[in-house]
Parts: structure tokens; sequence; C-alpha cells
């Protein structure tokens, strides 16, 4: 019978699994229907953010409490990028160390927003802050 502990460290797990695949679906709406092509910070931030639907929906699946060990080090990572990006999109980086310049789009462009309010890299920067903070509950929890 599962305790309170588990319930809640499901419940942890499975609020970080829905925003991993809100941020994924929402990742390639903006790029394939809007057509809005990522720069090469929001690629890595991609590469970061696209398998954790699969690790903790398969992670849930199987109970398996392992699963924020494997998510972890990816919501990390996407964070730390994430935030990066978003100190680079308000100008806090220098021009001359920003990776995204002549080839491809600006990570700093007006573009990079939603409905031209919410800057992209904010917005990732708080779901992958969203996810690690989750993560770090379930792991407390379990």
């Amino acid at each position: 019978m599962p305790t309170k502990a588990d319930a809640r460290s499901w419940t942890w797990l499975f609020t970080a699994w829905v925003l991993a695949l809100v941020a994924t679906l929402g990742a390639l709406f903006i790029g394939e229907v809007m057509g809005q092509t990522p720069c090469v910070l929001c690629w890595y931030q991609r590469i970061a953010m696209f398998p954790l639907p699969a690790i903790l929906g398969v992670g849930i699946y199987f109970g398996d409490k392992n699963g924020p060990f494997y998510s972890l080090p990816l919501a990390v990572s996407g964070a730390l990028i994430a935030a990066y990006h978003t100190a680079l999109f308000y100008g806090f980086i220098p021009e001359s160390i920003q990776p995204c310049t002549a080839n491809g789009p600006s990570c700093s462009d007006a573009a990079m927003t939603i409905f031209g309010i919410l800057p992209l890299p904010v917005l990732s920067l708080l779901t992958f802050a969203a996810i690690v903070f989750l993560l770090v509950l379930a792991l407390r929890r379990s």
C-alpha cells in the first residue's frame, strides 16, 4: 500500500512530467507551426527538455523511484543554459561572447517573445526551475 510520501512524490513527478510535456509541445508548436527558427541556445535547451517527458513518463508508469535521478541532470543543465540565455537576452552578456551572432537567428532578438510580452528564454528558465524544484521535492519525499 502506497504511503502519503509516495503519493506526494508521485504528484510532484506527475506535475514535472506535465510541465516537461507542455514545454516540449510548446517548443515544437513555436518552431514547426509558427515557423520561428530556434537560436543556438534554444536548440541546447530543447536537447535538455525533449527527453524529459519520456524519462519522467516511463519512471512514473513503472513506479521507478530513481526517475528523478535520471531527469535531474537534464533539468539542471537546461536551467543553466536558460539562465545564460536570459542574461544574454537582457544584455548582461557582452556581444563579444554571444553564441548567436551571424549564423542563424539572434539569441536576443525581439522575436524571442511570445505575444510580444513574455521572453522565451525567461519562460524556459521558469519551466526548468520549476521542474528542478519538483524533482527535488520528489527526491526528498521518497
